[in-house]
């Protein structure tokens, strides 16, 4: 029989992919599709995309939209949270703050906003202070033309 891992109630996470509008999930899609093909078919980037995918293992981590691991070190180096309007500002918070609070070895994060086509990137060290790009300078890619 299937023992859950957590007592939390199931509305409690805030990261719940499943419960997320089909624009949402459609982004995630063509992101990991093309990132995919820059890993495995082209090897032009080192980094494995993985789409709803916690951040350790074990309950309570949090899960972004798509993150980029590094096999070899074993840790997540890039993260990206598709949203729209009402969620922007609260993504971006969490992106900052899971790169500076904790460890989890994350160099870069972006925040899509797939209603106005605005990206944000953050890099780790930035105190704060997002910039509007889609280029990561981790990835060597610019994310923008693959949405």
């Amino acid at each position: 029989m299937y023992q859950p891992l957590t007592n939390k109630p199931f509305m409690v996470d805030e990261d719940d992919g499943t419960n997320s509008p089909l624009s949402h999930q459609l982004v995630i899609s063509r992101l990991t599709t093309e990132l995919g093909l820059l890993h495995y078919h082209k090897k032009t980037i080192p980094l494995v995309p993985l789409p709803e995918t916690p951040l350790d293992e074990g309950p309570g981590h949090a899960v972004p939209d798509l993150i980029l691991y590094d096999q070899t070190a074993e840790q997540t180096r890039v993260i990206i949270e598709i949203c729209q309007n009402n969620g922007q500002r609260n993504d971006l918070k969490k992106v900052i703050r899971l790169m500076e609070e904790d460890d989890y070895g994350i160099l870069e994060g972006f925040v899509y906003n797939y209603r106005t086509h605005e990206w944000l990137r953050y890099r780790k060290g930035e105190g704060g202070m997002a910039t509007n790009s889609s280029f990561s300078e981790v990835l060597g890619v610019d994310l923008g033309v693959m949405v």
